[in-house]
Formats: structure tokens, C-alpha cells, sequence
């Protein structure tokens, strides 16, 4: 623990890297080679993925001490660092896994690709739509792979289910429901941190701030440093109602919402937002007072069917629909992340293009973010055609 302590307190010491060059070719047995920048809890569980798929952990990044330490004992023979911009320089990293606060994502892709690394990122794909367009064109200058952390693309079920909804099983979909239920609200935890935290770090390219506790512990309910739910889950739902719909981002979105329970948070956890999209609607609602129909769904509904998706697989039914009907397809299963990291691995050696690259969440996100603007500003939000900026 010292010894740890004391690193994270010199990560100068720790920032001598390796002098190999990257690969560019691959051996059947080679194995990849990679870094963690953000070892909170989405990080160390990615981090324990890749680890699971035959990769190796070779650098651990952290602007807090607790998670670092907890990073360093998943990660065998990895080496800790402050600073990202210092594991970015390691030469023997094939890629690197960013799972900060949004408000990181945009700097920190750009530097990784700077640098010459492949990079999974976790989703939202950045804080803002102008943010978002700069990593797409970043990325599309270099030759990296970039896969964001949007596992529905991978999943075996979801692809069933868009399969038959190209073939036209729900005929013409007239409204698509996608909803989250928690029931994990409660007011923001703003006691002491345990343990050492950069805040300067923390902040980045946000706004100065003394130091809260509760920014570092909540940092997704603070406009500085990300979306809220709205562009946090609402991510992962709007890319799936376009995917299989075939569309683009809404033209407009208006939204309601309100802070219930989290006390102390900008963003709110009880929100609704309404998308018009081209032919149909779409209704976005979150709720983390209540359990009912716990977890994520979306409900497809056309002239000829029902599709219902949720944790646990798909239902289709058929129209007219009756209360003692069975679904006509079922499907259960799971949303893996194993399979999405897969697929960003193989990207790695066979350099194609990942299941999920940028510019698919560029357009997942700019309906969320769209639909924050209009809360927000009390108004209706329409997106311009560059997905940058709003009339």
C-alpha cells in the first residue's frame, strides 16, 4: 500500500516506458498489449474483461489514489501512472481503454490518437456535440481503430431482432418507447474522499472549482462534466431505436425534467423527452425513483407488430394485439460486453472497422444532447444538419 502511495505521489518515477515499437504485424499467439486511463469501477471492469480475453494490462492511469491501488492489484506487473499524457508515451501499448468522466473523452481520444493507439471509449462519445464532431474528424485523419462502449451492437440477440425488423415483421413503426427504471435516487454523497485525489487533475479542461467531493463521487449530474442520464443511457437507447428504424437523429426534441431525490445534482434522474424523427415519434423517459419494469426496455410499435427489448432478450407480437396473445418470437438472451471487446480486438489485428465507431455515436448522442438543450432552455431544440449546432 505505501509503495503504491508513493508512486501515485512520483508518477514522474513511474513514467519511464519501454522503448519497443508498435506492432504491425501480428503473430496467431501475440497478445495485446494495452493501458487503463480511469480505473473507477467502469474501468476495472473492462480492465477485468480484456484481461479475461488473453489481453495484458501494462499501465494503469488515475486521478485517485483508492482507484489506482484497486486497478494495480487486477493488474499483475502493470505500472502506475498520475498523469495520462505519461502512459500515453509507453511505446509497447497497442491500445488503450478511456473510461473517465465525459468531459475527458474528447481531449484524452485525440492525445491517444496522437500517440499512435487504437482505443475502446466509453460512451457517451463526448460531452458535447461539438466535442463529438471533433473526435470523428480526428479520428478519420488517423489510421486507429476507435470502438465506443456501446455493447448492443454486439450482442447476438439485438442482431436477431434487427434482422427482423428489416424484413418487415412490425410493417410501419408509428412510435418507439425507450425507457429506464431504477429505483437508486437518493441525495449526493458530498463527505470526504479516502485518500489522495489530483483534483486539478479531476477538472481538466472544465471550469476551476474548489474542491466537492460529491463532483468526483456524482460528476455525471454536473453540467461540467457531463450529459446527465439523458446522454449517459439515453446513448445506448437512441442508437438502437436509429439502427433498426434506419434513421437519422431527431429533427427536434423537447423535454421536461426535474431533480426528485439526488439532492445536490444539476441533472435531473425523473426527465421525458419526445423526438421527431422522420415518419414516427419517439418517447425517452427515465425514472430512478421506481423499480417497475426495473432496468432498460424499448418498445417498437408498428402496424403489424409489437417488438418489446429489454435486459433479457426480445418478444415480438402480433397485431391486433390481445391481452392473452403469446409472443409470436422470442429471444432471450443477454447484452454481453465480452462480445463488444471482442470485436474491437479482432479490429485491432485485422484493422477493420469496429461494430461501433464514432460517427454511429456521434448520431446516438446528438438526440440526447439535443433534447438537453431544450429542457434546459425551456424550448423546442432542432438540430442542424452537422449535428454541431441547434437553431
Amino acid at each position: 500500500m505505501h509503495s503504491n502511495r508513493r508512486r501515485f505521489l512520483t508518477s514522474a518515477a513511474a513514467a519511464s516506458a519501454p522503448l519497443f515499437m508498435p506492432r504491425t504485424v501480428w503473430g496467431a499467439g501475440d497478445r495485446i498489449v494495452y493501458g487503463v486511463i480511469g480505473t473507477g469501477g467502469r474501468g476495472r471492469y473492462l480492465n477485468d474483461a480484456f484481461q479475461k480475453l488473453g489481453c495484458r494490462c501494462a499501465a494503469v492511469c488515475d486521478v485517485y489514489e483508492p482507484n489506482l491501488e484497486l486497478a494495480l492489484k487486477q493488474s499483475p506487473g502493470a505500472a502506475p501512472y498520475a498523469n495520462y499524457q505519461d502512459l500515453l508515451k509507453r511505446k509497447d501499448l497497442d491500445a488503450v481503454i478511456v473510461a473517465t468522466p465525459d468531459h475527458h473523452h474528447c481531449p484524452m481520444l485525440l492525445a491517444a490518437l496522437d500517440a499512435g493507439k487504437d482505443v475502446y471509449a466509453e460512451k457517451p462519445l463526448a460531452r458535447t456535440l461539438e466535442e463529438g464532431a471533433r473526435m470523428v474528424a480526428a479520428t478519420r485523419k488517423s489510421k486507429q481503430i476507435v470502438q465506443i462502449g456501446m455493447q448492443r451492437r454486439s450482442a447476438e440477440s439485438i442482431l436477431k431482432a434487427k434482422k427482423l425488423v428489416d424484413e418487415g415483421i412490425l410493417g410501419r413503426i408509428t412510435l418507439v418507447k425507450p425507457q429506464w427504471h431504477w429505483n437508486t435516487s437518493r441525495p449526493l454523497n458530498n463527505a470526504p474522499l479516502p485518500g489522495r485525489i489530483d483534483w486539478e487533475g479531476f477538472l481538466g479542461p472544465a471550469p476551476r472549482r474548489p474542491l466537492e467531493p460529491m463532483r468526483f463521487r456524482h460528476w455525471r449530474y454536473f453540467f461540467d462534466y457531463a450529459g446527465g442520464n439523458m446522454t449517459d443511457q439515453g446513448t445506448h437507447l437512441m442508437d438502437v431505436v436509429q439502427w433498426f428504424t434506419n434513421s437519422k437523429p431527431p429533427k427536434t426534441a423537447v423535454a421536461q425534467g426535474f431533480v426528485a431525490k439526488a439532492e445536490g445534482a444539476e441533472h435531473p434522474e425523473v426527465f421525458s423527452a419526445v423526438f421527431e424523427m422522420d415518419g414516427f415519434l419517439v418517447t425517452w423517459t427515465l425514472d430512478y425513483c421506481n423499480s417497475y419494469q426495473n432496468g432498460w426496455s424499448i418498445t417498437f410499435m408498428g402496424d403489424k407488430g409489437t417488438l418489446i427489448m429489454d435486459e433479457a432478450g426480445f418478444k415480438v407480437y402480433e397485431e391486433p394485439w390481445k391481452p392473452a396473445a403469446k409472443p409470436a418470437v422470442e429471444e432471450q438472451s443477454p447484452v454481453p460486453v465480452e462480445s463488444h471487446i471482442q470485436n474491437f480486438l479482432d479490429c485491432i489485428k485485422s484493422r477493420q472497422e469496429p461494430n461501433c465507431t464514432v460517427e454511429i455515436a456521434q448520431r446516438a448522442v446528438a438526440g440526447p444532447h439535443l433534447a438537453n438543450i431544450a429542457m434546459f432552455e425551456n424550448r423546442k431544440a432542432r438540430l442542424a444538419d452537422d449535428l454541431v449546432t441547434v437553431s
